[in-house]
C-alpha cells in the first residue's frame, strides 16, 4: 500500500518573537497525518546576501526527498524566507502566509554544514508526527574501481558532493560498512593469502586496523547498531559460516556450520536479528538468525534469488532480487507481512542501503553498461541519480545521522 504523507496546520498559532539577539522565535506546532499521494511544495525564497548558503539549503531541501521544491511560490504549499544576520541567519517557514515556523541557527564552519544544520530542523519539525529523523549531516560510502583490480573506499553528501576518498590501497576494498555513529568505516580488503576486515576512521589523521584477519576469508562485515559486535563471513576451516565478534573482547561465535554458502549479514535495529543470505535450498535466500534462541527462519521474499539485505531502522527489509531475468529493488514490511518491488526505471538493481528516515535507500544501478548510483523513494518509487562518475562504483551504504550544532 502506498505510504501517503500531508502537513496540516495546528488549531493554534504561535506568533514568533524575539526577545535578545540569540534568542530563538517560538515554534508552532505542526501536526502530521498521511492522507495524500505527494510530498508537500516547497518555494525557497534565499537569504538575501549570502548566495553560498542560498544554493546549499536549496541543495539540502531538494535532495533530502520530503519536499517538492518548485520555483512558483504561488504554486508552493510551503514558502520558506531567510535573513541574514552576520554569524547567525534566520529561516521563517509559511504555508498560506501563514507562520508554520521560525529559526535562528548559527553559520557553521561552511554554507554545506549551516545548510545541513537547518533542512534537517525544517525536516524533523515538519514531519514530527513522523518521527522523521534529519539525516542531511548522514554519509554515503561507496566502492569505486579505479583500475584492474583496485577498488577503494569513498564517501559523499547526500547530494552527490564533497566525494572524498577514504582508502589508497593496491587492493580490492570493497563492501564498506558504517559503525553506528559514523566515525568509521569496516570492509574487506582483498589480499595475496586471503580476505581481512579492517576499518578505518573518517576524521583525520585517518588510522586504519585490523578486525578480523584469520586465514581464508574475512568478509561481508555488518555491526550491531550497539557497536558492540560484529557479524562477518569467515572461513578458517575451508567451510563459508556466519560469525559473530565481540569487539571488546575479541569473542567469536558461530552461526551456521553447514555446505551452504552465507553471504551478506545485517542486523535487525534491536540488535534481536542477524540477516544473511545463505544457498542451502539451491537459490539465494534471505535467512534470519535469532541470536538468544538460535533459531532460524527463511523470509518471505519476492523474485528468484534475494541478495544483498539491509534492515531499516523502523525493521523493514530491502533486498536485490531477480524478477524477469533482470535484478531489481523489493522491501519486506513485516508489520504488514508484505512485499512491494520499490524500483520503476529499467536496468540492474543492486546493493540497497537504507537511510536514517527509513523512507528512502541508496543502490547502485547499471545500465547501457555504465554504473551509476541512485536513491529510491520507496513510497513513491521515484528515483534521483547521486552520483556518476567516471570510475564504476558499486556496494553503498548510508551512515546514520550525526548530531546537529548551531540550533538556537
Amino acid at each position: 500500500m502506498k505510504k501517503h504523507i500531508f502537513i496540516f496546520l495546528s488549531a493554534l498559532l504561535l506568533t514568533p518573537a524575539f526577545s535578545r539577539e540569540t534568542s530563538a522565535p517560538r515554534v508552532r506546532e505542526l501536526t502530521v497525518s498521511k492522507t495524500t499521494s505527494q510530498n508537500p511544495s516547497i518555494w525557497f525564497a534565499g537569504v538575501p546576501g549570502d548566495a553560498p548558503l542560498t544554493d546549499a539549503i536549496n541543495r539540502f531541501l531538494a535532495a533530502c526527498g520530503w519536499f517538492d521544491c518548485v520555483r512558483d511560490s504561488k504554486a508552493a504549499d510551503y514558502t520558506l524566507e531567510g535573513k541574514d544576520e552576520g554569524k547567525t541567519f534566520l529561516l521563517y517557514l509559511k504555508m498560506g502566509g501563514v507562520s508554520a515556523g521560525a529559526w535562528r541557527f548559527s553559520k557553521g564552519t561552511s554554507a554545506r554544514s549551516s545548510a545541513k544544520t537547518a533542512v534537517d530542523t525544517i525536516i524533523e519539525k515538519s514531519f514530527r508526527e513522523l518521527k522523521v529523523k534529519g539525516f542531511c549531516r548522514s554519509k554515503i560510502a561507496f566502492c569505486a574501481r579505479t583500475s584492474p583490480g583496485v577498488s577503494n573506499i569513498y564517501t559523499c553528501d547526500i547530494d552527490g558532493r564533497d566525494m572524498e576518498q577514504l582508502t589508497f590501497f593496491r587492493a580490492l576494498c570493497v563492501e564498506p560498512c558504517w559503525t553506528p555513529k559514523g566515525l568509521s568505516i569496516c570492509y574487506s580488503k582483498y589480499g595475496r593469502t586471503g580476505i581481512d576486515v579492517l576499518e578505518t576512521t573518517i576524521a583525520k589523521p585517518r588510522r586504519s586496523r585490523l578486525i578480523s584477519g584469520s586465514q581464508g576469508i574475512n568478509a561481508g562485515a555488518s555491526v550491531s547498531p550497539d557497536g558492540r559486535y560484529m557479524a562477518v563471513i569467515r572461513s578458517p576451516d575451508h567451510q563459508v559460516d556466519i560469525y559473530v565478534i565481540d569487539l571488546s573482547t575479541g569473542h567469536r561465535r558461530r552461526l551456521t556450520r553447514d555446505k551452504a554458502v552465507e553471504a551478506s549479514p545485517c542486523w535487525s535495529p534491536d540488535g534481536k536479528y542477524v540477516f544473511y543470505v545463505s544457498d542451502e535450498s539451491g537459490r539465494p535466500r534471505i535467512i534470519r538468525h535469532e541470536l538468544a534462541a538460535n533459531r532460524r527462519r527463511r523470509m518471505p521474499t519476492v523474485g528468484s534469488d534475494a541478495v544483498t539485505p539491509d534492515c531499516s531502522g523502523d525493521g523493514k527489509l530491502a533486498y536485490a532480487t531477480r524478477v524477469n531475468g533482470r535484478y531489481t529493488i523489493a522491501v519486506y514490511d513485516p508489520r504488514k507481512e508484505d512485499n512491494k518491488q520499490v524500483v520503476k526505471l529499467p536496468g540492474e538493481w543492486e546493493s540497497p542501503g537504507w537511510a536514517a528516515d527509513n523512507r528512502q535507500l541508496v543502490c547502485k544501478r547499471t545500465w547501457n553498461g555504465k554504473q551509476e548510483l541512485y536513491v529510491i523513494d520507496t513510497w513513491s518509487g521515484n528515483t534521483r541519480l547521486l552520483v556518476s562518475p567516471k570510475l564504476p562504483v558499486s556496494m553503498p551504504s548510508w551512515s546514520q545521522c550525526e548530531p546537529k550544532t548551531g540550533v538556537r
